[in-house]
């Protein structure tokens, strides 16, 4: 399986949104497209979740020497 990138999924969620807010679609198109959205959503949340723990906070130290932190989350 092919992994798709963040900024796809993202568009393809937007797809959704776009299509069930024009009203076009009947109601078991639409349940369909709601079940799609929330896992490419939970999918998206999923990478931006790993990509948190990725970041570093770069700071300097008393002496003035760069220091790199992990991400704390607030």
């Amino acid at each position: 399986m092919v992994k798709k990138t963040f900024e796809a999924v993202l568009k393809e969620l937007e797809e959704i949104v776009r299509q069930m807010e024009s009203g076009d679609l009947c109601l078991e198109d639409a349940v369909k497209k709601y079940e799609s959205g929330m896992k490419q959503s939970k999918y998206c949340l999923d990478l931006l979740d790993k990509t948190e723990k990725r970041i570093s906070l770069i700071t300097k130290d008393n002496d003035g020497r760069v220091k790199e932190l992990p991400f704390e989350n607030e």
